[in-house]
């Protein structure tokens, strides 16, 4: 079977391994404060224009989107998210086990959240004269791509960034794909603009060609506060923190992150064009290494006999929306064979 389900089947870039095995028997502290670490923090700060940014390094999304929303919120507070968004419908309520609510707001296809919602919302909460029983909203969480794929432009952003600095609420993006999106060509954001619209952030190493790891990188001071504590009791301080910071070294050295990611973005065009042409329909229109497209089941059946997908949703009794999903190792010979297969299954 030729994997074509999500981005993190393989294993990491050869380099990092390369930079693994070189420096396996050097001898450094432990914890993330390696001069490993500390020479990918500065990269990182480099690259997003945000010298006083706090740079953490922790193993997975999961664990970086619980340890930031907890550091963030007071027991009584809650975070805004999307219905489709990976704190919501993905993670096994790791949020709610922290004690906070997840405020859950409907979304289209695209899986965004807009400024107009969240004022809205903000204001639906604080003008009830009930307001103090319910749980204050206080974070925004989105994810760059979105779960379908989706990119925020600089301005959606900018306004979400401009709405919550007003109504005093935390801004967080999930940036487990972040790689896949600031590498996309229709893309107008860049590190520098999540550094200045974000008051939280990470770029995710696990599915961007790490073996694991997210960069959580933290612009507003009361975030920076005591974050270690808080990385510590959630069972997220590595002792051997310094296979985080080489990997990110590794990655942000000579552009590998997006470069690694743009070669992907590519890939998944080419399987997007076959099946435009072919006639299948897009089920949520994407510009990154997701793609969404709605197969007859009879066709499904016939490619998943060489392939597997990700099922994404059942559209009716014979047809279902998948996820054809490429990462930055998928080869061109897969690409090409899954062309190929496609093209051969015209609607």
């Amino acid at each position: 079977m030729i994997c074509f389900n999500c981005d993190y089947t393989e294993g990491a870039h050869p380099k990092i391994l390369e930079r693994l095995l070189a420096t396996n028997l050097e001898q450094t502290v432990g914890y993330g404060e390696d001069l490993y670490c500390e020479q990918a923090r500065g990269l990182i700060r480099k690259a997003c224009k945000a010298p006083k940014a706090d740079v953490h390094f922790l193993v997975g999304g999961t664990q970086a989107n619980f340890t930031v929303i907890r550091s963030a919120l007071r027991p009584h507070q809650g975070v805004f998210s999307a219905a489709i968004g990976h704190i919501n419908v993905h993670e096994s309520g790791a949020i709610e086990a922290t004690g906070h609510k997840v405020l859950s707001l409907p979304c289209g296809p695209e899986g965004k959240l807009t400024a107009d919602q969240i004022e809205a919302a903000w204001l639906a909460h604080w003008e009830d004269a009930t307001h103090e029983h319910q749980v204050q909203p206080k974070m925004v969480y989105i994810s760059h791509p979105t779960e379908n794929g989706a990119l925020y432009t600089r301005k959606e952003l900018t306004d979400l960034s401009e709405v919550c600095k007003t109504r005093g609420l935390f801004l967080f993006l999930d940036g487990a794909r972040l790689g896949y999106g600031l590498s996309a060509p229709e893309t107008d954001l860049s590190l520098p603009d999540l550094a200045r619209l974000c008051d939280a952030f990470y770029l995710g190493g696990t599915k961007c060609g790490a073996l694991f790891g997210e960069a959580v990188v933290l612009t507003h001071p009361q975030l920076q506060s005591d974050f270690r504590y808080l990385i510590k009791q959630s069972g997220g301080m590595l002792a051997k923190g310094r296979l985080l910071g080489l990997q990110f070294l590794t990655l942000m050295e000579n552009n590998l992150y997006l470069e690694i990611c743009g070669k992907a973005n590519r890939q998944a065009k080419e399987i997007a064009t076959a099946c435009v042409e072919a006639g299948f329909p897009i089920y949520a229109p994407s510009p990154t290494n997701q793609q969404f497209f709605i197969f007859p089941n009879r066709v499904l059946s016939k490619l998943e006999e060489k392939y597997l997908f990700a099922l994404w949703e059942k559209i009716d009794a014979s047809h279902t929306a998948v996820r054809i999903c490429t990462s930055w190792a998928t080869t061109d010979q897969h690409v090409k064979a899954l062309t190929q297969d496609i093209r051969g299954l015209r609607a």
